[in-house]
C-alpha cells in the first residue's frame, strides 16, 4: 500500500479542511482489503461524497491501475481545491465539483456510480453545528451523528449502478444495524468491511451491494 502524498498540504490548510486521521486511514485499509473486489466490478464512474483532502479518492484510482472517473464532491471550496491539488501531487486526475452531497449530479448520474466513497460528518453533536460554515461541519453530524447521513441513504439507489458498491464510514453511536435496515428495504445488503477504536470511537467501514448483484 502507498498512502498519497500530502506534502503539498499545509498546516493553514487544515484550519479550513478536514486533517486525514484515523477514520481516513481506516478507510484507506478497507479499501486496500476489498480492492480485488473493486477492481472485478471493473469500475467506470468512482464518487465520493465530502472528499475533504481527496485522500481517499487519490488512493483508491492509485490502487485500481486503470484509467477511471473520479468525482468528488464537497461544499467546501478550499476542500475542492486541496482535492484537485492531491490527485495532481499523486499522478491522479480527479474531477472535483462545488455542491452540497450531489445538488445538480443527480440526474446525470443517475445509475452510473460504480463504487461510492462517503467519510461522513458522523461525531454527535448539536443539530445547529451540521452543515455551518466553520471546520466543525465536516465532523458534526448532530442527533446521532445521522442529520447528514440520512440525507445520503436515500440517493444511494439511484446513484448506483447495477454492479454499484456503497462504502461508508460509521461509529457505533449512528447505529450501523438501523443503517443497514433503511438500505435492506431499498434491496442492499450490508458486510462490515474492517473496525478499529480510535480512543473514544469505535469505527467501521460498511459496504453495500445489490441484494441480486451477480
Amino acid at each position: 500500500m502507498s498512502t498519497p502524498d500530502i506534502s503539498h498540504i499545509k498546516s493553514s490548510d487544515y484550519q479550513l479542511i478536514y486533517e486525514p486521521a484515523e477514520d481516513s486511514f481506516l478507510f484507506l485499509d478497507a479499501l486496500l482489503q476489498d480492492i480485488n473486489f473493486i477492481r472485478n466490478l471493473r469500475p467506470v464512474t468512482c464518487l465520493e461524497i465530502g472528499s475533504g483532502s481527496g485522500i481517499v479518492s487519490t488512493f483508491l484510482a492509485k490502487e485500481l491501475g486503470c484509467p477511471v472517473l473520479s468525482i468528488c464532491t464537497d461544499i467546501n471550496p478550499h476542500a475542492t481545491e486541496v482535492t484537485k491539488k492531491t490527485g495532481l501531487q499523486n499522478g491522479i486526475s480527479l474531477e472535483p465539483v462545488l455542491t452540497d452531497l450531489v445538488n445538480g449530479l443527480g440526474e446525470r448520474l443517475k445509475s452510473n456510480v460504480d463504487v461510492l466513497l462517503f467519510n461522513p460528518p458522523y461525531v454527535v453533536t448539536p443539530s445547529e453545528e451540521v452543515g455551518s460554515h466553520g471546520i466543525e461541519a465536516s465532523w458534526a453530524g448532530g442527533k446521532c451523528g445521522r442529520e447528514v447521513i440520512d440525507r445520503v441513504l436515500p440517493l444511494v439507489p439511484n446513484l448506483l449502478s447495477k454492479i454499484g458498491v456503497f462504502y461508508m464510514v460509521v461509529i457505533k453511536e449512528n447505529r450501523p444495524d438501523e443503517i443497514c435496515s433503511i438500505l435492506m428495504k431499498s434491496g442492499f445488503t450490508m458486510v462490515t468491511v474492517l473496525s478499529r477504536r480510535s480512543g473514544p470511537e469505535f469505527l467501521s467501514i460498511l459496504r453495500f451491494t445489490r441484494v441480486d448483484y451477480r
